[in-house]
């Protein structure tokens, strides 16, 4: 099965920041399709859904959502719409003041969540209630927000993710399309 997957990325941070690009890198060795939007022309996390949703239409075969931090609030809301065959959220924000929806219901089979023990920007105490309430696959590592200490084992875990999504326990492919920014 060839998968889309699909990076979310944070307010302040780009399409192909370093997390993306390395998880795009298995993402490929999978033989996924990759897609990253560019949502730096709005700060709005309800926009960037919306965008996210005209976009996620016209991507080809199953969709694996990716997000990060707003991107992962931004993922998990499109998700509910979506029924994307994955979900993999870094310091997602949910459970914050200012968001339309407070509580996400993302239709999915398989969500994972990594967070940082020290993250300063997302309170732990509301994805532990997000990840509770939808019986998540949790990670805790010590880190902070940007989750840039523990790279290596984020990657491990999204290997493990992708395996788990698209019935495979290792990479079958070198990297195959790569779908440009939008």
């Amino acid at each position: 099965m060839s998968a889309t997957v699909c990076f979310c990325h944070g307010r302040e941070s780009g399409p192909w920041g370093t997390k993306i690009r390395r998880l795009a890198r298995v993402a490929e060795q999978f033989g996924c399709r990759v897609a990253s939007p560019d949502d730096r022309a709005t700060q709005d996390p309800n926009e960037r859904v919306r965008r996210l949703l005209t976009m996620a239409a016209g991507l080809p075969g199953p969709l694996i959502l990716v997000g990060s931090s707003m991107g992962g609030y931004v993922a998990a809301v499109a998700a509910e719409q979506l029924n994307p065959l994955g979900l993999f959220l870094l310091a997602p924000a949910v459970g914050l003041p200012g968001y339309a929806v407070s509580e996400p219901a993302p239709a999915t089979p398989h969500l994972t969540i990594v967070h940082g023990w020290d993250d300063d920007v997302v309170p732990l105490d509301p994805v532990l209630r997000f990840a509770s309430d939808r019986r998540a696959d949790l990670h805790l590592l010590p880190d902070g927000h940007l989750l840039q200490n523990e790279l290596d084992r984020i990657e491990r875990l999204f290997t493990d993710f992708l395996g788990v999504c698209l019935g495979r326990t290792r990479p079958a492919a070198p990297p195959r399309e790569l779908i440009a920014a939008i």
